[in-house]
């Protein structure tokens, strides 16, 4: 019995990397007002790969459970230079679900996630791909060059969340690092080996291995409508991402408790040295009132942080699907070119029987 996974017969080189093709897994919420324009953005770069590399591409729409026209928009977007796929999902199961939904339904051998809102921008694409076919990486992943147009508290946020996940750990994940990454064959196979459903993509993309390289770039503006990604909802994604990959919350509870026992010994001496210096017995009330709610204080923490991590262990012993895909359709780029070689044959026919049948009239 084998712990581990060969991979290594999916590595790929220069001549044979663009044989895989690529996959790139758009996950959409919401997305329905642009949704066409990155789709043209997408095929047109689609076009550049295919000339330049012989590349062959498809594009993977999940739709995660939208309220608006986000499913129809994508239903109608044309195979031009791509494949296209749209994974409906039975109701809004979460990005990370999305990406994974994406990744089970990628048919071709590199995969790509980039975002619907049109942030990441498709141009950065090329060279993304140039790493992986030219340089030989297997994870090329993109990260915001700077926090600058950001709140200060968002950035010192940020800082302190990645200075926490990373606490201990043996594989860093790189900071400011976000779902924009493209992964090869090969890391690909060992993504979708990984069997936990608590994911977290940026830190499993790092865990993996392989050979990375970063790139940095500016993230695009909203060309329409507004982020759906409050503060609120980006500390309960943060708390899921720390809890999911690490154990550093559990660690830092842990050095805690002996920081407040150690406190605790050391006020307890001094209170035994004043009482055998100067005999006279120490007023108890206030810091045993105190020492309690402190004390108490810290275990609810604790508890809570514990709490997490048993929720966690729950999830994965029921074994629940991570998705269920409620619609999945399919456009293949060279049935619609087949399709349009017909229609312009059958219309170049008709335009040369005209005169013929006006002149048997």
């Amino acid at each position: 019995m084998t712990l581990g996974s060969d991979v290594s017969g999916l590595t790929t080189t220069a001549a044979t990397a663009a044989a895989k093709g690529l996959s790139i897994v758009v996950p959409v919420y919401n997305e329905a007002a642009g949704l066409a324009v990155l789709h043209q953005r997408i095929c047109d770069i689609a076009k550049t790969l295919r000339q330049r590399y012989s590349l062959a591409c498809e594009v993977v729409y999940v739709d995660d459970g939208s309220a608006d026209a986000t499913l129809s928009v994508a239903r109608s977007l044309p195979a031009d230079a791509v494949d296209v796929q749209v994974v409906s999902l039975s109701r809004n199961f979460g990005k990370e679900a999305a990406l994974m939904a994406g990744l089970d339904h990628a048919r071709l051998g590199a995969v790509m996630f980039m975002d619907g809102d049109g942030q990441h921008p498709p141009d950065l694409v090329e060279q993304l791909v140039r790493h992986w076919i030219e340089d030989g990486y297997d994870v090329v992943y993109t990260a915001k060059a700077h926090r600058d147009n950001e709140p200060f508290l968002r950035r010192l946020a940020g800082r302190g969340f990645y200075t926490l996940i990373n606490w201990g750990a043996r594989q860093k994940i790189p900071e400011d690092a976000g779902d924009f990454r493209l992964l090869s064959p090969r890391a690909v196979a060992a993504l979708r080996q990984l069997p936990e459903r608590n994911r977290f993509f940026k830190g499993l993309a790092s865990w993996i291995g392989f050979r990375q390289i970063r790139v940095d770039y500016e993230p695009a503006e909203r060309v329409h409508g507004v982020t759906t990604f409050s503060a609120a909802r980006l500390l309960g994604l943060s708390i899921e991402g720390v809890t999911s990959f690490s154990v550093a919350p559990l660690r830092l509870a842990s050095l805690l408790g002996v920081l407040l026992a150690g406190i605790a010994f050391l006020f307890g001496l001094s209170i035994l040295w004043e009482v055998f210096t100067t005999g006279k017995q120490v007023p108890g009330y206030p810091s045993l009132v105190v020492g309690l709610m402190t004390i108490g204080g810290v275990q609810l923490i604790m508890i809570g942080i514990v709490g997490e991590y048993i929720g966690k262990i729950l999830s994965e012993l029921k074994a629940r699907p991570i998705y269920f895909v409620a619609e999945h359709s399919e456009k293949h780029f060279e049935a619609a070119k087949a399709q349009d070689a017909s229609r312009d044959a059958s219309r170049d026919a008709s335009s040369q029987d005209a005169p013929n049948r006006t002149a048997a009239e």
